[in-house]
């Protein structure tokens, strides 16, 4: 039987890298850390940590049970929060992963619903991508994630995802009703090796390669190199929501990209965590936020 105690010690060493520094984290002293490591070693038979000159490193068993020990404290930390919530949502928390535009645009009318209807509950926010949310969502370091995809398939990786709404690209020139081949010859601006991948898609799709003359992912530098004439670009159309520079003219494409809520578990949700989804829920049904919103289960 494998030890919570322990777990948590060797998620904290594969966390912060040093006996010393997961002692002070954990606030045990720096044997205690020593002889939990020993003690877990011997109930699973394996080597899990190694000396590497005055610190130490996981091993390959170990950095395998390290991750799977993150999940464990992970859901049992999200477990002690769901039960203080349950007594009528008078305490408790959600923890809210989202990408930054929905963050600005969908969290924060959601968030006065949710304060306005159960105001003792503590709402914590994560700035995450999606591919970041939906790891920390696995891990219970956050109860709830918002993410987008491109493309119309759900992936079948354990979360449970609610479609939320459709959010048109927009291309951001100087002048309206332009398309993207218009612009095959112009310079682009465009976002990191990481975050252009859309970009380059839309354009292969359009029948050409942009050339790609300035990188920035700040939606506003992005807009205003766009009013400065040095070139074009395209942007989610919530990301334009959230800021929309003086001189930008922005065209809807057909491309869409859509956003879900993601949950992770079995159903139901704790109070706190359907809580928050009921207040988003209803914020895109009354329109409050100018969006195309088709709630539903995916």
């Amino acid at each position: 039987m494998l030890d919570l105690v322990r777990l948590r010690v060797l998620a904290a060493v594969a966390a912060h890298g040093s006996v010393t520094a997961s002692a002070e984290a954990l606030h045990y002293t720096q044997p205690t850390v020593s002889h939990h490591l020993a003690r877990l070693e011997a109930a699973t038979g394996a080597k899990l940590v190694q000396r590497v000159g005055r610190g130490i490193r996981l091993t390959p068993e170990g950095e395998v049970l390290a991750r799977r020990a993150a999940e464990i404290v992970g859901r049992v930390d999200a477990a002690d929060a769901e039960l203080a919530s349950l007594v009528g949502l008078q305490s408790g928390r959600v923890r809210v992963g989202a990408f930054s535009s929905a963050l600005s645009v969908l969290v924060p009318p959601a968030a006065a619903e949710l304060r306005r209807e159960h105001p003792n509950l503590e709402l914590e926010l994560a700035d995450a991508h999606p591919v970041v949310a939906a790891r920390q969502l696995r891990a219970g370091d956050i109860d709830l994630a918002i993410l987008f995809r491109y493309d119309d398939d759900v992936p079948d990786d354990g979360l449970r995802y609610t479609y939320l709404l459709d959010d048109p690209v927009q291309l951001l020139s100087r002048r309206s009703g332009e398309t993207l081949t218009d612009h095959r010859d112009s310079d682009w601006i465009a976002g990191c090796a990481n975050c252009r991948q859309e970009l380059l898609q839309h354009c292969a799709d359009a029948g050409f390669t942009p050339r790609i003359a300035y990188t920035s992912d700040d939606i506003i530098v992005k807009q205003a190199f766009v009013a400065a004439g040095l070139g074009v670009t395209t942007m989610p159309g919530l990301a334009l929501r959230s800021h929309h520079l003086d001189g930008v003219q922005a065209t809807e494409l057909s491309v869409v990209r859509r956003i879900y809520l993601a949950t992770y578990g079995e159903p139901p949700d704790p109070p706190a965590t359907t809580a928050f989804v009921e207040a988003l829920q209803g914020v895109l049904r009354s329109g409050a936020v100018g969006t195309r919103s088709a709630c539903g289960s995916a």
